[in-house]
């Protein structure tokens, strides 16, 4: 308000000064008289004239005595003498007409005066233009929303209950902080929602404000970092200055990765650049404010592990909440939400959606539904239908059908003999996911077949024989081509590459061989949230020796299982022959029909009849 007042009485005390010079010069115009040049000539004869000023094209001067209007100064247009002359013997009267040149002087000054300030303004109001413009630099990039602003509720969160009543605290303490309070608890500083991507988690920062009906400033930890130096602080002061004039409000910055990642302890690390200035300014206003002002501190992040250990600890974001994965109800409270928004036909079945899509998040969910709708769009259907939704989970798994990729009669043939190894070792051991479809339809990138399983039910632990049974599974195909062609191709280098990973699992991190025994000799290059590190070549803590063990015990489970399976495949050759036949000639064949077919004898190591048990995910390409 102070700076505003000083502002409003400059402007009053430039345009008093701006009159009064005006007034001056009005004055002083209506104190000199313009003379024709004759007249000039006659007041000069009659000693009327006190002193002259002469110039090129002007006379200039003053009056011995004020004229009968009160003038006391004159101006005459100069005219030369012998041509005055001679107008006055002709008898002519003449006159000299001053010629204003007041308005081309006023031009002069005026017009590249005005133009220079034109491209000033035009310049700066270009680079202060925006967030990002010059003039604004070291200003927050938030985007703020008014409590009017934000639609979003707790209602349109589904599959992260916890999450959620984790949150709602929140909500109550910006409701009413001196209730919450009266006890003498105060709300956390900071709440760090951690999870995978597409899970929800600025989803659920928006709930928060939508439901305390707060002022929200949404950011990414990006936007505070800049190619000058200082700047990523600035504008950190300037966000928490914004909101604490606006409070009770709430902050939510988006990868916090981006602004917090730990910085380094030596010299080759980067110490002192900008990043960590801005980090600094960060943990400065953490420790700075006091939450029951009102303002609360939301950060979502994927990847906690690289997060700075100053920012997580208690009395900065004293909080994390996890947003994982949905499970099977937390799948089918999310499908509800969306497939609220398409006209589905009767036969669509969000639990039967739920149960085959295991791992997806809620963006995939979101995903699927729209993929489904657009297939059905496509089609010039009513209403999407039960096969839409499966067409569009195969879509999103599998990649998109490539029928143009046209394969010799042999290599279909390979492929065919290749799905239904995969398919029918599944069918036979006990434990595998119950196999949803088998294709030779090329997919995606380069998957010239792929088959499908769906678990029954979400899993979170395997044994030893499970794992085994799955790496039987994934050698299912390499079996059936040996077995049938007595041969190998190319075809199953995935199925490989996933084969020898398990089994180093198994020996390295589980402690699954009896050899060497219940130890963990590597660490699991794999982050917090279960996304592959980039960290180069693996440390381990282990001799040589150790390292040829390991080895050894790896192609040995590899080499076990793969003789399993042939043997598998080896009794089971009439069924295998069988489904692989109609497999040509149908391209797909899907649970039901895989069932009829491969129906008959009971399995040789079971004695009982081939079944599906319950099991993680699994899908197989060729």
């Amino acid at each position: 308000m102070k700076k505003n007042t000083q502002f409003h009485i400059g402007y009053w005390i430039a345009a008093a000064i701006g009159l009064m010079l005006f007034q001056y010069v009005a004055a002083m115009s209506q104190q000199v008289a313009e003379l024709p040049y004759s007249e000039f000539e006659t007041y000069l004869k009659d000693g009327k004239i006190a002193e002259v000023a002469v110039s090129d094209n002007y006379l200039q001067g003053t009056f011995k005595q004020p004229l009968s209007t009160g003038q006391t100064r004159f101006v005459t247009t100069r005219v030369d003498p012998g041509f005055a002359k001679q107008l006055q013997d002709s008898g002519v009267k003449f006159t000299g007409r001053i010629e204003s040149n007041l308005l081309g002087n006023l031009l002069s000054w005026v017009v590249p005066i005005a133009l220079f300030f034109g491209l000033w303004y035009f310049l700066m109001k270009r680079m202060g233009a925006g967030a990002g413009g010059l003039m604004q630099i070291g200003k927050s990039r938030a985007k703020v929303y008014v409590e009017t602003d934000i639609k979003v509720t707790f209602d349109d969160v589904a599959g992260v209950d916890e999450a959620v009543d984790e949150l709602r605290e929140i909500v109550e303490f910006l409701r009413n902080p001196v209730e919450y309070g009266r006890l003498g608890g105060k709300m956390p500083k900071g709440v760090l929602l951690v999870g995978p991507p597409g899970t929800g988690k600025t989803l659920i920062a928006r709930a928060v404000a939508g439901e305390a009906k707060v002022p929200f400033f949404s950011i990414s930890g990006s936007e505070f970092v800049e190619m000058f130096v200082g700047v990523g602080a600035a504008r950190v002061r300037d966000l928490f200055e914004q909101a604490r004039a606006k409070a009770p409000a709430i902050i939510f910055v988006d990868e916090l990765d981006a602004l917090g990642r730990a910085r380094g302890a030596g010299p080759m690390m980067g110490g002192h650049d900008e990043k960590e200035q801005t980090l600094n300014q960060l943990l400065v206003e953490l420790d700075g404010f006091d939450s029951s002002t009102g303002v609360v501190l939301l950060a979502a992040t994927n990847r906690p592990e690289i997060l700075d250990p100053a920012l997580l600890r208690a009395g900065r974001f004293d909080r994390q909440v996890l947003v994982d994965r949905p499970d099977k109800l937390g799948r089918i409270k999310i499908l509800g939400i969306y497939m609220k928004k398409a006209k589905l036909a009767a036969d669509v079945d969000a639990e039967q959606v739920a149960a085959l899509t295991p791992g997806f998040t809620g963006a995939d969910l979101a995903n699927l539904v729209n993929e489904a709708a657009l297939l059905a769009t496509r089609r010039s259907g009513d209403a999407v239908t039960m096969d839409d939704f499966n067409n569009a989970i195969e879509r999103i798994v599998a990649g998109l059908e490539k029928r143009n990729r046209l394969l010799n009669p042999k290599e279909r043939e390979i492929v065919a003999y290749h799905e239904m190894g995969h398919a029918l070792v599944a069918m036979a051991l006990p434990g595998s996911d119950v196999v949803h479809k088998v294709s030779i339809i090329p997919r995606g990138v380069g998957a010239l077949g792929y088959t499908i399983q769906r678990p029954t039910e979400d899993r979170f632990l395997m044994t030893s024989e499970e794992l085994e049974n799955k790496m039987a599974v994934l050698l299912g195909g390499r079996a059936a081509e040996k077995v049938v062609f007595d041969h190998l191709s190319t075809g199953a280098a995935d199925d490989l590459a996933r084969v020898t990973d398990i089994a180093r699992a198994m020996v390295t991190r589980y402690g699954m061989s009896e050899r060497l025994g219940h130890v963990a000799l590597e660490k699991d290059q794999r982050s917090y949230l279960g996304t592959t590190l980039m960290t180069g070549t693996n440390e381990r803590d282990y001799g040589e020796a150790t390292a040829n063990e390991i080895d050894d015990e790896v192609r040995k489970i590899v080499e076990t299982a793969f003789q399993r399976t042939v043997s598998l495949l080896t009794e089971r050759r009439e069924i295998l022959e069988r489904t692989a036949r109609r497999l040509l000639e149908r391209e797909t064949l899907d649970e039901s029909e895989l069932n009829s077919i491969a129906a008959g004898p009971a399995s040789p190591s079971t004695g009982k009849p081939t079944s599906a048990y319950d099991a993680p995910p699994a899908r197989h390409r060729r």
